[in-house]
């Protein structure tokens, strides 16, 4: 209601103040009334005020509202010690609404009654959920997974790609009814040390297999199926590799590639080089390979240039060869190939990348801007061999990728460069060597000039005769 709209007048129409002539209703002994005692009983009423005159309702003792089953209303054992008018006191107000004719007494036992059985059941109820759930949770936690025994039957292909983790391994090998349950095989793996290193490829496995049998099948490389292509090796021997995996006539897949070069994912500048010999020389990257039956040789030959694009394109190939001086990515790639190539063993790549860039320079008085390298003849005569014959007949030989006869470097790759050879050809030793020889794992003898060269192969020979004898 708005301040001032009819507001009652507290004061009965008497400005308030002190020393007003109204009597003060506290100066009387009504107004601070005696304490009472306490009631006898709890459950007995507070005794009813007296009505006031002219009053047009009946009073009403005010009911504590409790629930008959807690209370026991209405039971066998209610107490009779209640006199009439105490008992009459409780009832009073309540005719019509309180009174249970016909009966009322045993329709109340029956309703508790019911309750009890309502509230028994919600009870088992709950237990039985919570036993059953328990069981589930049980179960799932501590219950052994599902899981064949034995080593299997049969023969059955599996391919585990890139990246996959235990959880879907194993889904791929119940798909294929090698496990029974995936939980299995990640339990299994999980108690092998090494059940973690299982890599990505072609699995040749049995069907219905324990999963610790399946675990320990996998870990063998006796069961992968893959096609490992090593470090250094040229196309024509991968060519012939994927035939033989895919069980394709011979000469099949160096077709699709002479066919297909542009469509498997070259990079831009590989076909910068004029004369090549394969476009595809030195993008198929050594690595292991998934290769199924059923796949084409093209989908193969795309896996491996796709992997040396990734490899390879970690760096920025354009920035690289102006830094050490090459015309293009291409040089660079060629480059690391002729390391892989000449050097024996990688813990000499970096100086051999150095003799290469050495000889590279026009005005060196040792090869005067040629490689002179064997490893150039043998690919231009797809042979490999220690013994390619004598200088002057090698400088007759009319081909760009003769490096005993042309200066600077062949028009392409001579073979698949691995990383080690690749970074070194980035990162050269710096030295002043043009000539090399390995006369042992352990010993690299280099050279500055021939004559030093001519001795360090004197040793070599002398090694060869002695490791013959």
């Amino acid at each position: 209601m708005p301040y001032g709209a009819g507001a009652a007048d507290t004061y009965g129409g008497q400005q308030p103040g002190y020393g007003g002539a109204e009597a003060d209703p506290y100066a009387t002994a009504e107004a601070y009334p005696p304490p009472q005692p306490p009631r006898r009983r709890r459950s007995e009423p507070d005794p009813e005020p007296a009505p006031q005159a002219g009053a047009d309702w009946e009073a009403e003792d005010p009911e504590e509202e409790k629930h008959p089953f807690f209370t026991g209303a209405g039971d066998d054992g209610d107490d009779d010690g209640d006199d009439d008018a105490s008992a009459s006191s409780r009832r009073s107000g309540r005719d019509g609404r309180g009174k249970d004719k016909g009966g009322g007494a045993g329709k109340k036992k029956s309703r508790n009654g019911l309750a009890c059985l309502v509230v028994a059941a919600v009870l088992v109820g709950g237990l039985g959920g919570v036993g059953y759930y328990g069981y589930q949770f049980w179960q799932g936690r501590f219950g052994a997974p599902e899981d064949y025994s034995g080593s299997g039957t049969g023969q059955v292909e599996v391919e585990v790609p890139e990246g996959a983790g235990l959880g879907e391994i194993g889904s791929i090998l119940k798909k294929a009814g090698v496990v029974k349950s995936t939980d299995a095989f990640v339990s299994a793996a999980n108690a092998d040390p090494k059940g973690k290193t299982i890599q990505a490829g072609i699995y040749l496995l049995k069907k219905e297999m324990s999963a610790r049998s399946t675990v320990e099948m996998m870990l063998s490389p006796a069961s992968r199926n893959n096609l490992v292509i090593p470090e250094g090796k040229r196309n024509a021997f991968i060519y012939e590799q994927i035939d033989k995996r895919l069980e394709v006539k011979a000469g099949t897949t160096a077709a699709v590639a002479e066919k297909e070069a542009k469509n498997l994912g070259l990079p831009e500048w590989a076909n910068d080089g004029k004369d090549i010999k394969d476009p595809l020389e030195g993008f198929l990257f050594p690595a292991s390979y998934p290769v199924a039956k059923d796949m084409k040789p093209e989908d193969v030959l795309r896996k491996m240039v796709a992997r040396a694009n990734a490899e390879f394109g970690q760096k920025d190939l354009e920035a690289e060869a102006k830094r050490l001086g090459l015309d293009s990515p291409l040089q660079v790639l060629t480059v690391a190939s002729l390391v892989q190539a000449e050097g024996k063993y990688k813990h000499d790549f970096d100086k051999v990348s150095r003799v290469v860039y050495n000889r590279l320079k026009p005005d060196n008085a040792e090869t005067v801007g040629r490689l002179e390298f064997d490893s150039t003849v043998n690919y231009l005569k797809d042979q490999s061999r220690l013994d390619i014959g004598a200088v002057d007949d090698l400088r007759k030989i009319d081909d760009p990728y003769n490096t005993y006869d042309i200066k600077g470097l062949p028009p392409g790759p001579i073979g698949n460069p691995g990383l080690s050879a690749f970074n070194s050809a980035l990162n050269p030793t710096p030295g002043p060597w043009y000539y090399f020889v390995s006369i042992t794992e352990d010993e690299t003898l280099f050279a500055v000039t021939n004559e030093e060269h001519e001795r360090n192969r004197q040793k070599y020979e002398e090694a060869q005769e002695n490791k013959g004898q």
